[in-house]
């Protein structure tokens, strides 16, 4: 018996678009998270080891570590907006990135955020906050 290839070709789209949800759900995920100032949140999109640049302060951190550095900096600029500004990809789809602008009561911050493809899932590998 030879398999219903409509069947086939509707469950590669299935497959297809729930892993393009899945990536575009990671940016959204990350960009809320930022708006609401949550460093726990945060950090459950990041690689093992992220890069934080922190208006010139550049430093890797695991995980654990990130969401602590975050938590003090959300403290001292209390987030009022995050919005992306821009969102593209390399060739082939390795790298992902967006440039966000983060508002705090007293002024603003360029973000740009770069996720990496690892094992078909992105997660945000390096953060950098710009004073504006």
């Amino acid at each position: 018996m030879k398999p219903n290839i409509y069947l086939i070709i509707i469950s590669l789209n299935v497959i297809l678009c729930t892993n393009l949800v899945a990536q575009s759900d990671v940016m959204g995920n990350v960009r809320a998270a930022l708006k609401a100032g949550s460093s726990k949140e945060l950090t459950k999109y990041f690689n093992e080891m992220v890069e934080l640049n922190l208006n010139g302060d550049k430093s890797s951190y695991s995980k654990t570590q990130a969401e602590f550095v975050l938590k003090d900096f959300f403290k001292s600029h209390p987030p009022a907006d995050f919005q992306y500004i821009h969102q593209g990809a390399s060739k082939g789809n390795l790298l992902k990135y967006a440039i966000g602008k983060y508002t705090y009561s007293s002024g603003s911050f360029r973000v740009l955020i770069l996720f990496k493809n690892s094992e078909g899932n992105y997660y945000a590998d390096s953060i950098d906050f710009t004073k504006e």
